[in-house]
């Protein structure tokens, strides 16, 4: 893994144990001796702590970047109050997914937090078409998450616990600023804390020494954002894949929908806007299957149990250890994403039971 990038708190993650994997070109914890399980439960019931500096951090801070982002989103930008963050995605001209990102109000810019695998392109898509962009340098991201968040951040930064969900504000600690949103890629209540590298390290281990806070790596990551039934870019959303397709509607404001003071615009608005009225071909469906094995990604799904020709396939899969039990998403027609619906999913040579359900699996803890 020597041609990989390490964040700064590589030493950090190695002094508690972690088991390290290549991961959008870093090297990055995927568990520590607690093991995903444990990982996952526990931040469920306290507080996980995960390094999230992987992510691409962006400025934009030139007059009518609200305007000119809307240009590349779907997503109200000019609605979006001081203070505020909301979710969106970059589209492109075929009505697909780029990549989706958080877009934050701070006043007198926009800051944008955009996936660690797209974060170059991502920047030379909004350099091509936006003034004012700059790639945040020397900042690390943390994310703290779980029922116990509030509590144990507080203790650091007092007044957080005054925030709501999305919203976004500076605190001091010590002699730097932290940017503190409250959200997070859970289903868990929580934080994410851009702050400079050079103090990540004590930061993180500050939050470490209380009880509530465990270190989190990507194996719970990754299953605590499927029962939350989240997507993963380059899995469950990509460029061929539309917002719509996705259930991702509830992220397009009606002022960018048809009959919309702002409607369209954006790349790929003829499609997306079509589907919105119309509905797509296929959607992004929950599936249970009946057995104990995951159906992970890339397993074929058919409508019957002896049907030569797939209907979907699966596009994230993994045990629930909320749960307790497999549960995958995946892409079906349209006619065939009702919940109760029986599909077959291609397991070792096996047709293998399983329903379609409504996601999340787990509901949302939000603080609202």
């Amino acid at each position: 893994m020597t041609d990989l990038k390490r964040t700064c708190l590589h030493e950090l993650h190695l002094s508690l144990g972690a088991k390290m994997v290549p991961f959008a070109g870093y090297e990055m914890p995927v568990q520590y001796p607690m093991g995903v399980m444990g990982e996952h439960l526990h931040t469920r019931a306290q507080a996980g702590l995960f390094d999230v500096s992987h992510m691409g951090q962006v400025i934009l801070g030139a007059r009518g970047a609200a305007e000119a982002l809307e240009a590349l989103v779907p997503v109200d930008v000019q609605g979006l109050a001081e203070g505020r963050q909301r979710y969106g995605f970059f589209t492109t001209e075929a009505g697909g997914i780029l990549d989706d990102l958080m877009i934050a109000n701070r006043g007198d810019h926009l800051f944008l937090v955009v996936n660690a695998a797209c974060k170059a392109e991502d920047l030379a898509h909004l350099e091509a078409h936006l003034q004012g962009v700059e790639a945040v340098m020397h900042r690390a991201l943390l994310a703290l998450q779980g029922p116990a968040a509030a509590r144990a951040l507080a203790r650091l930064v007092p007044g957080v616990a005054d925030m709501r969900f999305m919203d976004v504000s500076t605190f001091a600690w010590g002699d730097v600023d932290l940017w503190v949103s409250r959200s997070g890629y859970t289903g868990e209540d929580g934080f994410e804390i851009s702050l400079p590298e050079h103090r990540a390290e004590d930061f993180a281990r500050a939050l470490l020494e209380m009880d509530e806070v465990a270190p989190i790596g990507l194996g719970a990551r990754d299953s605590l954002r499927l029962e939350a039934g989240l997507c993963l870019y380059g899995h469950d959303i990509d460029t061929d894949t539309s917002p719509v397709e996705a259930g991702l509607n509830w992220a397009i404001q009606k002022v960018r929908r048809r009959g919309g003071a702002r409607e369209g615009g954006f790349p790929g608005a003829g499609r997306i806007l079509r589907e919105l009225t119309d509905g797509p071909s296929r959607l992004r469906v929950g599936l249970r299957p009946e057995g104990r094995a995951p159906m992970r990604e890339g397993v074929a799904l058919f409508d019957a149990e002896d049907a030569d020709t797939p209907v979907g396939a699966v596009t994230s899969g993994a045990f629930g250890p909320t749960i307790g039990a497999p549960m995958s998403m995946g892409y079906l027609p349209a006619a065939k994403a009702a919940p109760g619906t029986r599909i077959w999913g291609a397991v070792r040579g096996k047709r293998l039971p399983a329903q379609v359900v409504s996601l999340p699996f787990r509901p949302s803890t939000y603080h609202k």
